[in-house]
């Protein structure tokens, strides 16, 4: 019964900066891929970056280079530094959480990051 609670979201200027976390609860976190999802207004889900449980990183086109994905395993959380922010990237973003062993996906409820021009 793994829940993950993203926090970290909010207004943002466009160049500017912000971090998110996501909490992890419930389950063997370590034994979790981690990524962060994106949905913009109109839009479907997509896929922004992803870390495994050896540590090792991969990251959408539009976010790489301003976007960084980290995970601290005794904290059970998981990270996205989103820096040189563009308006493009406004979206609701979502944490993911998936053990291939057991087949199960977990999701949290988002939080909401808004870049004006």
């Amino acid at each position: 019964q793994v829940q993950l609670v993203e926090s970290g979201g909010g207004l943002v200027q466009a160049g500017g900066s912000l971090r998110l976390s996501c909490a992890a609860s419930g389950g063997i976190f370590s034994s979790n891929a981690m990524s962060w999802y994106r949905q913009a207004p109109g839009k479907q889900r997509e896929w922004v970056a992803g870390i495994g449980t050896s540590g090792s990183t991969n990251y959408a086109g539009s976010v790489k280079g301003r976007f960084t994905i980290s995970r601290d395993n005794a904290k059970n959380t998981v990270y996205l530094q989103m820096n040189s922010l563009k308006p493009e990237d406004t979206a609701m973003y979502y944490c993911n959480g998936r053990n291939e062993l057991i087949r199960a996906n977990y999701w949290g409820k988002g939080t909401l990051v808004t870049v004006s021009s």
